[in-house]
């Protein structure tokens, strides 16, 4: 199994609870597709280094996983067709 870094932007726009949704599903997804999380880190809601979408503002969530390349891609395509998610960026760790 690979070692993945994963970062996104949830919309500032949304409640608390919401966000928790989202980040709980990202995490049951890398979960049922086989892989495992190793470090979950919230950053909490900060500004955006320039707007997106006219928002300032985001909630940073960092997630570093281990699983196969098919659990990567399957991430990749339900946050590309989340609304809640502004922006997202999956890296593979070289160990």
């Amino acid at each position: 199994m690979r070692g993945y870094e994963l970062m996104y932007i949830i919309n500032p726009t949304l409640e608390e609870e919401a966000v928790n949704g989202v980040v709980e599903k990202f995490k049951t997804l890398v979960e049922t597709n086989g892989g495992e999380i190793s470090k979950l880190d919230r950053w909490g809601k900060r500004r955006l280094a320039y707007e997106i979408d006219d928002l300032k503002e985001g909630h940073y969530v960092l997630c570093y996983f281990n699983g196969n390349p098919a659990v990567a891609h399957e991430l990749d395509r339900v946050m590309k067709i989340t609304d809640e998610v502004i922006r997202h960026m999956i890296i593979r760790n070289e160990q």
